[in-house]
């Protein structure tokens, strides 16, 4: 039973505390690469606790256990914890450790906190140490209590990797790597540390099959001197691949051997790191003498401008996950309330009609296929034990994308079957608002995305609305379909020195949710392109990219401006022009009607 197991856990897990000394013990929810999509060996808190999202920290003492989650977890924490022994202890302000603090006040001068520090990151220990040193408490960075307790602990996955050739990536290997060793040299550096994967895939156009729906080889990587170390499985790079690696300088070497290089780097060399992927233990592993530089790194803003050849193939991706949406939504029309649909059975469908168009992987996230109630859970997922029928009377919301080869796609729609009450109306025009006003925002060079996520959240604000998450995250390129450094957000996630550029993806993501009825989310992913040059400067526009249908029978169109409704009759006109010559004539149709002009 649920009980039994978690909470035999957590004692066999205390017991390990106290013959180590340990009186608190910290268990982020990451891995040593400190991503958001982890290996199932690395998944400790849901082994723990049973909670499965991918934004906690837990914290376990002699007699309390709590797992702190930001608001978009809150209703599935609250079920998954329920008799697991483990207390649901919400964030206040997302993406912020107030774990820390509570352990500052909690524990006693003398005590000892422990944690794991290959998952931890150089940031975060700094933060932990800071606050509990001031109150006479230590901390242990090596303290792994998991490995000697579970037993049954999956394997690190073993599958191939896989070249990701010119015609998707635009820019050759060896043009990157140069690249990188160049900006090295104009800022006075000598090497680039290259702890997150999607860092290393892009630079090396390479992807992996480590992850389910991201395209990642667990490795880590060190540039500098005109190479590339390369750090991971050998067997998992099949002979062909690791013979043009060599050739483009990039040299393979065992996964678990990185500190020790680290450790043997000359101590008048300069070497480059985000600290925010860069585990303790690594870190700790670079000799003192060293010049460290600490930011986001080179390769990841380098990533984050999507070359010619990317954005040509990304929209390429976009008509084919249109078409694919389109197909779905039609058969979702055809069968609810008529045949047996489910949350699960949906997603598989979608699933099948993404599979049908060409260069398709896998999806890119699970599905988050909500039917009334479960809408309103922002990172719901349907399970076995959640699964619910689909009917014509409710609110549907599909958030969903896929791995292609020439680009990973991320698109939420909230569709009505049956006929929706004025109340659902408004709270769904009212959060399309902030879609469009930020898909028409245009803005100086050198804009922040936090300096404009208030015209996401404007129309919500005025009737006393808000949502709890991000407004927009960037996305990559057949890679994490979250992924920096770009946000729109607040100042509470993202890196706040980023700013939009030309090239960058990015989502747009308003929303609103009513605990218990429904949840509105409409989401694009939009494109930074250049607008014009005046004597105030270069300013900057989105392109919107996504390509599907927003339904119009939820629309309270009176709240709409004559310059949101422009937008929007553009936008359908767009998606119809795109989407119809790869549909059948029945299907066209359907789209034609679903697409007509509004007239106010």
């Amino acid at each position: 039973m649920k009980e039994n197991k978690y909470k035999a856990r957590l004692a066999m897990l205390r017991t390990v505390m106290e013959r180590r000394n340990i009186d608190a013990y910290v268990v982020p929810v990451t891995d040593p690469h400190l991503g958001e999509y982890v290996p199932e060996h690395w998944r400790i808190i849901a082994w723990l606790s049973g909670f499965s999202g991918s934004a906690a920290t837990m914290v376990v003492t002699r007699k309390f256990a709590g797992l702190w989650t930001d608001s978009r977890y809150f209703l599935q924490a609250g079920e998954q914890l329920k008799e697991s022994g483990v207390e649901l202890m919400k964030l206040r302000i997302p993406h912020t450790p107030e774990y820390i603090s509570w352990l500052a006040s909690s524990m006693k001068p003398g005590m000892r906190v422990g944690v794991d520090g290959r998952i931890i990151s150089i940031g975060q220990a700094r933060l932990l140490k800071e606050a509990l040193s001031v109150k006479g408490i230590a901390l242990s960075i090596h303290s792994d209590l998991i490995s000697g307790i579970w037993d049954d602990r999956p394997l690190m996955p073993s599958g191939q990797c896989f070249e990701h050739t010119i015609e998707y990536a635009g820019i050759s290997r060896r043009e990157k790597i140069d690249k990188l060793n160049a900006t090295l040299k104009d800022n006075g550096a000598d090497y680039q540390l290259l702890t997150a994967i999607d860092d290393i895939m892009w630079l090396l156009n390479i992807r992996g099959n480590d992850i389910s729906t991201t395209p990642l080889l667990t490795s880590f990587a060190l540039a500098g001197n005109g190479q590339v170390l390369l750090f991971t499985d050998e067997e998992k790079v099949p002979f062909s691949l690791r013979t043009a690696l060599d050739r483009d300088s990039v040299v393979i070497l065992p996964y678990d051997t990185l500190t020790w290089v680290l450790s043997s780097l000359p101590g008048d060399a300069t070497i480059c790191l985000s600290p925010a992927t860069t585990s303790a233990s690594i870190f700790h592993s670079i000799p003192k003498k060293m010049n460290i530089v600490e930011d986001v790194s080179i390769v990841s803003r380098l990533k984050a401008i999507k070359n010619e050849i990317e954005i040509s193939n990304i929209r390429k991706v976009m008509i084919k996950d249109g078409v694919a949406l389109t197909r779905f939504f039609i058969w979702l029309f055809d069968n609810a309330g008529k045949q047996s649909v489910t949350e699960l059975s949906a997603s598989a469908r979608l699933e099948q009609f993404r599979s049908e168009q060409e260069g398709f992987v896998s999806p890119s996230f699970n599905t988050i296929a909500a039917f009334n109630e479960h809408a309103a859970l922002p990172h719901y997922s349907p399970s076995a034990s959640t699964d619910t029928a689909i009917d014509d009377h409710g609110i549907f919301l599909l958030d969903s994308g896929g791995q292609y080869f020439g680009g990973t796609t991320d698109t939420t729609r909230t569709v009505a079957l049956g006929v929706p009450s004025q109340k659902m109306k408004r709270d769904f025009t009212l959060a399309l608002k902030g879609t469009i006003a930020l898909a028409m925002a245009k803005f100086p060079y050198g804009t922040r995305g936090y300096q404009i996520e208030m015209l996401a959240r404007q129309a919500l604000w005025n009737n006393g609305l808000n949502y709890g998450h991000g407004t927009g995250h960037g996305v990559g390129y057949f890679l994490n379909v979250h992924e920096g450094p770009q946000t729109i957000g607040s100042a509470a996630s993202g890196d706040m020195k980023t700013f939009i550029e030309p090239g960058m993806l990015t989502s747009d993501e308003p929303a609103v949710y009513r605990e218990g009825e429904y949840g509105f989310r409409t989401e694009n992913l939009i494109l930074c392109v250049d607008d014009m040059t005046t004597d105030y400067g270069r300013f900057l526009k989105f392109e919107t990219v996504t390509l599907c249908y927003i339904d119009q029978s939820l629309l309270d169109i009176p709240l709409l401006s004559a310059g949101e409704l422009e937008w929007l009759n553009n936008y359908h006109k767009e998606v119809f022009e795109k989407l119809s010559p790869e549909l059948n004539d029945s299907e066209r149709e359907w789209l034609r009607e679903k697409t007509k002009k509004i007239i106010n």
